[in-house]
């Protein structure tokens, strides 16, 4: 595992620090902001066992997070210099993720909130990662509502934010997500895991008018996605350059400039469905203010490019999160939490259950 944080704000008493902690996928992740949204301190611990696996294992992730959890949140505290004691509201994310590590790092929050009597608010990791750009600290001034582009490993949404807790979902993938298709494409590219900033490094080197691929749903109506049928035609157009592998059933290593075209080719490939299905969302919704992308794969930076095109082309701001706020993070979770402490809620959801699965459209989750 590896550690990073930011460091470390002077609070003041009267801040009203919020500990939050996200366990959702692979990273373990804790931070502390102030009730205004100063960031106090934060951290993330990323697993790299996973690598050697191709992808994420469930139980392994579970397993990780419970023994990282406590030296990272004393490491979080003393970087705020904060006891427990000083916090007074904690959150976790309850979903949607992987339910083991969901389970513990929200009975983690759970348990810190009821030994010291204070209350638990259960953040959906959808909302946490749609409402980040509203965060003070990173000025962007994003006023409801607006449209967001979710993209990440396990989701990809058009969402119509049109308040703290108010979302209309205009669209989502019908088979895989962005983040999935980039991690597979990466892995027939012989780039490994994750293999999406892999992918993305690689396409530099590569003509995106290479091959021409196809654009799934481009110009259909509506704001659904689809890559499967992308995916495929890539592993088509790798068979056509190694139809028989190697005598072990090993593929062969793929030449350079061919892998870097493919990739260039299939970034581009995403990039104008995703510019395409932005378009059909603003649409949609004529009263937007801005276009957000948010998720791991916001910090693709052609897919960020070809976005922001949309917004210059519809009159409106674009706003994507800096890159260590676009993959998972705990800052994410507590400004959620905190938005809804803003907008006049005082939730105490101990006793909501973590849940795989958490549509938008379900304010609360189920108790436990």
């Amino acid at each position: 595992m590896r550690a990073m944080s930011a460091p470390a704000t002077s609070p003041s008493a009267s801040m009203r620090p919020l500990l939050a902690i996200e366990t959702s996928c692979d990273d373990t992740a804790c931070a502390i902001l102030a009730y205004d949204g100063t960031i106090l301190a934060e951290g993330v611990l990323s697993q790299t066992d996973h690598a050697i696996l191709g992808g994420v294992v469930p139980e392994i992730a579970a397993r990780a997070h419970l023994d990282a959890l406590p030296a990272l949140v004393a490491e979080v505290l003393k970087k705020a210099s904060l006891t427990l004691a000083d916090i007074d509201t904690f959150a976790g994310t309850t979903g949607p993720g992987l339910i083991g590590g969901l389970i513990v790092g929200s009975s983690y929050a759970k348990g810190l909130a009821m030994a010291l009597h204070r209350p638990f608010v259960a953040v959906n990791h959808i909302e946490a990662h749609i409402l980040t750009p509203r965060l003070p600290s990173l000025g962007a001034d994003l006023h409801f509502p607006y449209l967001t582009m979710l993209v990440s490993g396990g989701h990809c949404q058009c969402v119509s934010v049109e308040e703290t807790g108010r979302y209309v979902r205009l669209g989502g993938t019908i088979d895989d997500a962005a983040g999935e298709a980039f991690d597979k494409v990466a892995k027939m590219l012989g780039l490994g895991w994750p293999g999406g900033p892999a992918l993305e490094k690689l396409a530099t080197e590569g003509r995106d008018d290479a091959y021409p691929l196809p654009r799934p749903l481009k110009g259909r109506e509506g704001c659904d996605f689809s890559f499967s049928g992308l995916k495929t035609a890539v592993s088509r157009l790798i068979d056509t350059q190694d139809p028989t592998g190697s005598p072990d059933g090993q593929p062969h290593a793929l030449p350079r400039q061919f892998a870097a075209d493919v990739a260039a080719s299939f970034q581009r490939a995403v990039a104008d469905v995703m510019a395409d299905r932005a378009e059909h969302a603003l649409a949609l919704s004529p009263n937007a203010t801005a276009l957000v992308v948010a998720g791991g794969v916001a910090a693709n930076k052609t897919l960020r490019n070809a976005l922001e095109q949309v917004a210059a082309n519809h009159g409106i701001p674009f706003f994507a999160p800096p890159l260590r706020l676009c993959t998972d993070n705990a800052v994410m979770v507590a400004w959620a939490a905190l938005e809804r402490l803003h907008a006049g809620e005082t939730p105490n959801e101990i006793d909501t259950a973590a849940r795989p699965r958490w549509p938008l459209s379900e304010r609360t989750p189920a108790h436990a």
